[in-house]
């Protein structure tokens, strides 16, 4: 990948509508040019594909929290994942450095979804504690940018 390439990224995550004529424009290439370059960004998976971003609590998900998740025992990460993928609460999970097995983010409609969804995170046979911390605002949500 090179400077182009990270050119091309940026426009697409700044506006991922942006046609490849509108991109060519900014990179100094033609939109063939562009179009080839952003299918073998697609085919190295260094862009996995296009997508709407929205407001979670316009959807009426804008209760969340991360919860550290300490499991019984030495339990693998694809095994954690297996058991937390059928959790609907459960947007993002990690494996982590630290006294915690993951970190699960969570998003509910509400406290009462949420402590619900805790409740079946807890329950899970894999699990010995959790520690939760709800979120009370977003401060600050960006998309990765390259080259920097």
């Amino acid at each position: 990948m090179n400077s182009i390439d990270q050119r091309i990224i940026s426009c697409l995550v700044a506006n991922a509508r942006s046609s490849y004529a509108d991109i060519g424009k900014v990179v100094g290439l033609s939109a063939p040019a562009v179009k080839r370059r952003v299918d073998r960004l697609l085919e190295t998976g260094v862009l996995r594909g296009f997508t709407a971003v929205v407001d979670p609590e316009a959807l009426g998900w804008g209760t969340e929290a991360f919860v550290e998740v300490h499991c019984q025992g030495n339990v693998t990460p694809a095994r954690i994942r297996a058991r937390l993928e059928p959790l609907p609460e459960v947007v993002a999970a990690y494996t982590v450095t630290g006294a915690a097995d993951a970190i699960v983010h969570l998003r509910a409609a509400d406290i009462h979804q949420l402590e619900t969804a805790l409740e079946r995170l807890r329950g899970l046979e894999i699990v010995d504690r959790t520690v939760s911390t709800v979120v009370l605002s977003r401060m600050l949500d960006r998309p990765p940018t390259p080259g920097t």
